[in-house]
């Protein structure tokens, strides 16, 4: 392809990859209403933007630790959310970054411009930010913090858009903003209540949209001055999706479907958009691609921009989220999703400790839901049990409220499909050590209700009551209760 023929006959390009956390296509240039990101604009304008692409993991940990390899997260034993953290990986697998540094490039973790300066990790195997890596005495995946100069180049960027991320600064960056959205005049989901509780926590989302997008252009203004700009590719993604009812934690389109830009104006024809299946280790792929490194055979990630690139189906998996041990598969296409529930008795709605403190419409609805006050669609979140087996056309059906596996019209398809995920499972087995991290929302939440009764109830009336303040004050409360 005239893309990488060219990288081929110039100096190493520079590569800036910006991941937005929590982050659906909810975006202006993919769109979505009421949110303004003219920096996206211009980016997915002069470069490529890609209309279906999905992480391996609806779950940040598990979803960045495939990213960081490059290889589906059960075949390196990644897939349980914050766990494995003091194992080594295993032979052969080692971190992007080190076949990066291996070619010269200096490789860096955030940025001084953005938010809590981007530095989030965030991968479930034993490593650590900075210094060499080995893979048995050293465990480092950068070089350095936050800022990339010329006596860098060729450098790597990967730099945390984190203010999207649900935190207690989600107030404070709405106030900040000049325009901050009306609640009574944006879109919601057709599967969201209309409620002003729900509204309001949509419009302090969009919100937070707005702010990243502003950092995205802080960025490419940085590059510019410092005239890095013509020899450097910039990539955005999202790690997974939005942290909402059917979002972040399932395999749902909104907790899979990632946006993905592309920027090398100089090199790539811009302004195109391209309907390829994507899977986010394919752009792990395509940086070492970029960067003219040979890909590892390990490797499940494929370079996006090779004349052969090809893909029909991106394997999905939701394993351990906190105190939650569920399993489930899924199969994504352009066209359709296939979802194996393999623990029907975990709802949906599971009751997990630190969604409790971040959804307000999960409060919400749970009450309409038990008032017999939400249509067919938005009861769907709250049913007792999911079901073994979900199919869904994503051409007439995008929102995937329609479960055809028990349609007769599909029994065709759906064991297909069946069969397909059946041949996933087997190219991507691992087994190994298992040592699973249960953090203490769960402790967290059960001291809150029992001793602020009243902040307990603003919960449940769908407020946000303040995870990380509350965090550190039952610290200081289990300190004092020591002595």
């Amino acid at each position: 392809m005239f893309f990488l023929q060219s990288i081929a006959q110039q100096k190493k390009p520079n590569i800036v990859w910006l991941m937005a956390e929590d982050m659906s296509l909810d975006l202006e240039c993919y769109g979505m209403p009421d949110v303004k990101t003219p920096n996206l604009n211009k980016m997915a304008t002069q470069g490529v933007r890609f209309d279906n692409c999905f992480v391996t993991n609806p779950i940040c940990s598990p979803s960045r630790s495939a990213m960081m390899l490059g290889v589906h997260q059960l075949l390196t034993n990644a897939q349980h959310h914050r766990s494995n953290r003091n194992i080594p990986l295993k032979k052969p697998y080692k971190p992007f970054t080190y076949w990066l540094r291996k070619v010269g490039y200096t490789t860096i973790l955030g940025n001084h411009q953005v938010f809590t300066k981007g530095r989030k990790i965030d991968v479930n195997f034993k490593h650590k930010p900075l210094g060499a890596w080995d893979g048995d005495k050293e465990f480092g995946l950068f070089d350095k913090y936050d800022r990339f100069e010329k006596s860098d180049e060729p450098f790597f960027a990967q730099i945390q858009l984190k203010v999207t991320h649900r935190g207690d600064w989600w107030n404070a960056i709405r106030k900040k903003s000049k325009h901050p959205h009306d609640p009574n005049k944006i879109k919601l989901p057709s599967y969201f209540a209309d409620h002003p509780k729900i509204r309001l926590d949509w419009a302090k989302y969009l919100d937070q949209i707005e702010y990243m997008d502003k950092e995205v252009g802080l960025i490419f203004d940085e590059l510019k001055q410092k005239d890095l700009l013509k020899n450097t590719i910039v990539i955005f993604i999202g790690d997974n999706g939005r942290c909402n009812i059917r979002g972040k934690g399932y395999l749902y389109d909104e907790g899979l479907h990632i946006p993905l830009i592309v920027y090398y104006p100089n090199e790539l024809k811009p302004g195109q958009v391209r309907k390829d299946v994507v899977s986010a280790t394919d752009i792990t792929a395509t940086i070492l691609d970029f960067a003219k490194v040979n890909i590892p055979d390990y490797f499940t990630g494929k370079s996006i921009f090779k004349k052969d690139f090809q893909r029909e189906f991106v394997f999905g998996t939701r394993d351990l989220w906190d105190e939650i041990d569920d399993k489930s598969r899924a199969i994504t296409s352009d066209k359709w999703k296939y979802i194996r529930n393999d623990k029907t008795e975990i709802p949906y709605d599971a009751h997990q400790a630190y969604l409790e403190f971040y959804r307000p419409a999960v409060h919400v609805m749970r009450k309409l839901h038990l008032e017999k006050k939400l249509n067919r669609d938005q009861n769907l979140f709250f049913q007792p049990q999911k079901p073994s087996e979900e199919l869904y056309d994503l051409k007439k059906d995008p929102e995937e409220l329609h479960n055809l596996a028990d349609d007769p019209k599909y029994a065709v398809k759906l064991d297909e499909l069946r069969k397909e995920l059946i041949g996933m499972e087997e190219n991507h087995f691992n087994t190994g050590s298992y040592e699973p991290v249960i953090p203490n929302a769960e402790k967290l939440y059960n001291w809150v209700k029992q001793t602020k009764p009243e902040l307990y109830q603003k919960m449940l009336d769908g407020d946000e009551i303040g995870f990380q303040h509350l965090s550190s004050e039952y610290k200081k409360y289990l300190q004092v209760n020591k002595k």
